[in-house]
């Protein structure tokens, strides 16, 4: 069985590293800025709510009141 290797790097073997485990300045890239704007711009939001979802509504209201109605006829008849 072979010895197992650690999946860290040797610190005395990694390019770039200073005594102490410092990095000079330009081996790390630049931060990135947090401050620039969206090129495309949003569109703005639709008002209120959609005809689709206004017929969805409604169909939904419909088969509730059938329902209803039928239980109603049931528990009567």
């Amino acid at each position: 069985m072979s010895a197992m290797r650690s999946p860290d790097p040797d610190p005395a073997t990694s390019p770039g590293l200073e005594p102490g485990g410092g990095v000079p300045p330009g081996e790390t890239p630049p931060a990135e800025s947090g401050t620039s704007a969206v090129s495309n711009s949003e569109p703005p939001p639709g008002r209120g709510i959609t005809r689709t979802a206004l017929i969805a509504i409604l169909v939904l209201l419909a088969v509730l009141v059938v329902c209803a109605v039928v239980g109603v006829v049931e528990v009567l008849g």
